[in-house]
């Protein structure tokens, strides 16, 4: 038999910029998108409020984090020939040292998301209406 769950689900909206490398679509080419992210956190018990965790937290935690690194940022791989120019121009960008794919990016919030002692079960970055990344367990 299957445990219940309660679940919790948070949305977060926030523009970013990013490229490809070693990609042969028109994501080579730096582009920006207004991502949103479901962040769903769950617990197969609730506090004595009722609740898994209040959306508070989640949005102080989360969209903070957002908001000061990836919000209206290039997020590129860390050995991007751009790099040098954005330091050089003083643009803000945050780096990775993998792609920065709608899948990698979904597992950055997600990581982080634990880091903070979160009980994340999976991201979700919606990248465009109609294409979104999932990471979770």
């Amino acid at each position: 038999m299957m445990m219940a769950m309660f679940s919790v689900t948070k949305e977060i909206y926030f523009c970013y910029g990013h490229r490809l490398l070693n990609y042969r679509g028109k994501c080579r080419h730096l582009h920006g998108h207004n991502g949103r992210v479901e962040i769903e956190l769950a617990s197969d018990t609730i506090d004595q409020r009722g609740m898994v965790i209040d959306f508070e937290k989640i949005k102080s935690v989360i969209k903070d984090w957002i908001d000061r690194n990836l919000d209206h940022r290039m997020i590129l791989h860390e050995k991007d020939p751009f790099v040098p120019i954005l330091k050089k121009k003083k643009e803000p960008f945050f780096l990775l040292s993998c792609n920065p794919t709608a899948e990698n990016i979904a597992k950055l919030i997600y990581d982080y998301a634990l880091k903070s002692r979160l009980r994340v079960v999976k991201v979700t970055l919606w990248e465009t209406p109609s294409s979104f990344a999932t990471y979770g367990a």
